[in-house]
């Protein structure tokens, strides 16, 4: 098996660095477009075939070094008794937001491996799919994202219901997280135990925190995420947005590779998480969307202030945009294998 990707996890030495891309499923790709005109996005969800195919595309199409489980961060949500849907144009809706101490009293504990177990049975067909020529990469969301879509109602630009919460009403706010976590650190578990090789903990949201409101609101409950999955055994990967000034916390709340977006040099952000842990990062997914050899240019960038040490994946600061071309995807894949 391609195993650099696992390597790099643990800090050891790697032939190349390590290239994958989050979104590297996704609209920009053909293929993918071919299924949506006939799915929605939450029935390939549902339905392992789909899901394992759509997962597999950017495998068959790339040089990457770890698929992802195509998937929606969401999902535990409803069996919580938090039902969603997507909406064309202003994505994930809560149809019902939880925004009180009564509406968090109501939520519900399930069991994953019966209320996602379709989740389970992509993973399992995917280990098989996959023959293990690159490792695949499970996910779930981390309580604070999740707690903020689901006040919010869906996307939101400044946050305003949940810092509200927060901060009028903390009891409620810590009782939510709890039940987020608590839901979370299952399902990730039941990941593992259905053979994904990893998992990653997307925090997107959390970027809107200070790093006191962080510490104070968001870690505890993150960690106890983190620490589930760190007692499987497999590596933990730990990603948000926005972190610049949340970096230090976010290695105390865990994870063996802490994700770094563009915002924050690759090598300064490494001396401040530590040596002692992997990260991953950290190019701007807007110069796919440019020309080649400023892409190339960036990439070097991050290489260069990656400095050969071990524990470096490459990846974006955040997801593959749907305009992307495809072609500049493949050639930056190529170039970082390379470099590295």
């Amino acid at each position: 098996m391609n195993d650099r990707f696992l390597r790099a996890c643990r800090r050891e030495p790697v032939d190349r660095t390590p290239v994958w891309f989050m979104r590297q499923a996704g609209r920009y790709m053909p293929e993918y477009r071919a299924i949506r005109e006939r799915h929605s996005l939450l029935d390939i969800c549902r339905q392992p075939e789909l899901a394992a195919e759509v997962t597999l595309q950017p495998v068959e199409r790339l040089d990457v070094d770890a698929a992802i489980l195509f998937s929606d961060l969401l999902l535990p949500l409803e069996p919580l008794g938090i039902p969603f849907d997507f909406v064309k144009g202003e994505g994930p809706v809560i149809h019902e937001p939880v925004r009180t101490a009564d509406d968090i009293a109501r939520l519900r504990t399930f069991e994953p491996r019966e209320s996602l177990g379709h989740v389970l049975a992509t993973i399992r067909l995917l280990r098989v799919e996959l023959s293990d020529r690159v490792p695949l990469i499970g996910f779930g969301g981390a309580p604070f994202t999740l707690a903020s879509y689901a006040v919010e109602g869906g996307p939101s630009s400044h946050y305003s219901r949940t810092k509200a919460l927060m901060y009028g009403e903390p009891d409620s706010w810590h009782r939510l997280c709890e039940s987020l976590s608590a839901a979370v650190a299952d399902y990730l578990v039941a990941q593992v135990e259905a053979g994904a090789q990893a998992i990653q903990v997307f925090d997107s949201w959390v970027g809107a925190l200070s790093p006191g409101d962080y510490r104070e609101f968001a870690l505890p409950h993150t960690r106890r995420v983190l620490d589930a999955v760190a007692a499987t055994g497999v590596p933990a990967l730990h990603f948000g947005t926005g972190t610049a000034t949340l970096l230090e916390a976010m290695a105390e709340a865990g994870g063996d590779v802490i994700g770094v977006d563009w915002r924050v040099p690759l090598d300064d952000a490494w001396a401040r998480i530590g040596t002692g842990r992997a990260v991953q990062g950290n190019l701007d997914p807007t110069l796919l969307l440019g020309r080649v050899d400023r892409l190339l240019a960036g990439a070097q960038d991050v290489l260069r202030r990656a400095g050969g040490q071990p524990g470096h994946i490459f990846n974006l600061g955040h997801g593959i945009l749907p305009e992307t071309p495809v072609s500049h995807v493949r050639t930056l894949a190529r170039f970082v294998h390379q470099y590295g």
